[in-house]
């Protein structure tokens, strides 16, 4: 059977990619074959990938391993190795060969027993991580490491830009392992401060020490490695201890900024080590991701925040999700302190000299491109001195978009617009921020707007 199985993930490589195959099924066996039944029973390592596939591959799984196994149709069935464990019975029938064959169950890895190490932050769980497309393979290999360490996935190898989720998949790992085993020694450190220890334990001649407390951990968490490039002694000593856990079958989790063999400054046994695992990272999340984020942040927070208020923050805020969980944790102080409700008026207030007035290339002329496309009107009107209504309200949509979206002065916009007077431009931005206020779809209707001006 281990041969349809190595077969039925050569076809599925092919099919949807090594990624799948490397997060899904990789750990995933395939337990009997019972030709009468026309049954396939596999097991996965956790509750979590056995629905994953379940719901995602099971159709996948049927339709190649019936071609394999020269069978019309057949039933797929799927166990955790929890399910298994507690099964009544430990031994199963191959009908095939019609003979008893025992069943070895998973083991997993003993911790020690030791005191467990108290370095993971309790704020970070998988039950306040948004998953979603940018970040669900990261998730889904770092629960199963977290509910089978040492067993999977080890090392797990977890990169992308800051801020996008990182260090709290590694807390989340590191809280769930220690959840689960009380006496497991789970350590978590940033590359700094593994780097300024090790310095500190030559100098102080208490290397024995530093090796000693690094060795002892059942589960090391080590985030942003690429932090000791160029540092030649604290590879050689990471290289050391990675080499020891590893071969005690300890759980070992590493993120970076950058894939492995793009680390610059890193030995190549090193990162070659780093992809011994599962590599895979995480990637700047969409609007609707970083809205769910905002909205988790907020329920967590026990605010209600308006729909409005959440997309404004999420287009606007586009650097990484910690800037963006900081943004809605100003507009929350902010409207605690000076006991105001949450409106998009308020967070225009808090967040948009901090964000809009950022380097951009964001001029007069693309905001009257803009304007004159989302509205259906041309330039000669906009510059006109009519006052039609339609002409005079996307005029002063234009100067409320300058004002906010570029560095220019009341006199420099209203000059732009045929030598105004500058209280022109003044009125303008009063009577757009008053119908934000009485407007809800006016200020959606902005925030498009403001949105592809960004873009």
């Amino acid at each position: 059977m281990d041969i349809v199985w190595q077969e039925f993930l050569t076809i599925i490589r092919e099919e949807v990619g090594s990624r799948v195959v490397d997060t899904w099924f990789k750990a995933v066996s395939f337990r009997r074959w019972d030709m009468l039944l026309k049954e396939v029973y596999l097991e996965a390592p956790n509750a979590f990938v056995k629905d994953w596939l379940h719901k995602n591959y099971l159709i996948l799984c049927q339709t190649h391993l019936a071609r394999l196994l020269n069978v019309a149709t057949l039933k797929v069935i799927i166990s955790d190795v929890n399910e298994i464990k507690n099964s009544v019975s430990e031994h199963v029938v191959i009908s095939t060969a019609e003979v008893k064959q025992e069943v070895v169950l998973y083991k997993p890895v003993k911790m020690a027993a030791i005191k467990r190490g108290n370095y993971t932050n309790g704020g970070y769980s998988f039950d306040n991580f948004v998953m979603a497309p940018s970040n669900s393979l990261a998730y889904a290999a770092a629960h199963a490491v977290a509910e089978n360490p040492g067993q999977i996935y080890n090392p797990l190898f977890i990169y992308g830009e800051s801020g996008l989720g990182k260090t709290h998949l590694l807390h989340a790992i590191g809280g769930a392992i220690k959840n689960r085993h009380q006496k497991a020694v789970v350590l978590y450190q940033t590359t700094d401060r593994f780097v300024s220890e090790f310095i500190n334990a030559i100098r102080f001649n208490k290397v024995h020490q530093f090796e000693a407390k690094y060795q002892s951990a059942d589960v090391l968490l080590i985030d942003d490695v690429q932090f000791i490039s160029n540092k030649g002694q604290t590879q050689e000593a990471f290289f050391h201890i990675f080499n020891l856990l590893h071969d005690a079958h300890k759980q070992i989790v590493v993120s970076s900024d950058t894939f492995p063999q793009k680390m610059e400054g890193i030995a190549e046994r090193l990162r070659s080590r780093f992809a011994w695992g599962l590599v895979t990272d995480i990637y700047a999340p969409s609007l609707e991701t970083k809205v769910a984020i905002l909205k988790k942040k907020a329920e967590l927070s026990s605010e209600i925040v308006n729909d409005n208020v959440l997309h404004f923050i999420a287009e606007h805020v586009t650097s990484n999700i910690r800037e963006l969980e900081g943004a809605l944790v100003r507009i929350i102080a902010f409207a605690t302190i000076t006991q105001q409700p949450i409106t998009l008026d308020l967070a225009h207030k808090v967040l948009l000299r901090m964000v809009v007035k950022k380097p951009r290339v964001v001029d007069f002329e693309a905001v009257v491109k803009v304007i004159n496309k989302h509205y259906s009107c041309n330039s000669k009107d906009l510059f006109s001195k009519s006052r039609n209504k339609h002409i005079s309200f996307v005029r002063h949509v234009a100067m409320y978009c300058m004002k906010h979206f570029t560095d220019k002065s009341f006199r420099d916009i209203a000059l732009f617009f045929g030598g105004r007077d500058h209280t022109c431009v003044v009125y303008a931005l009063s009577k757009i921020e008053r119908h934000i206020k009485e407007n809800v779809h006016f200020g959606l209707e902005l925030r498009r707007i403001e949105s592809e001006l960004l873009q």
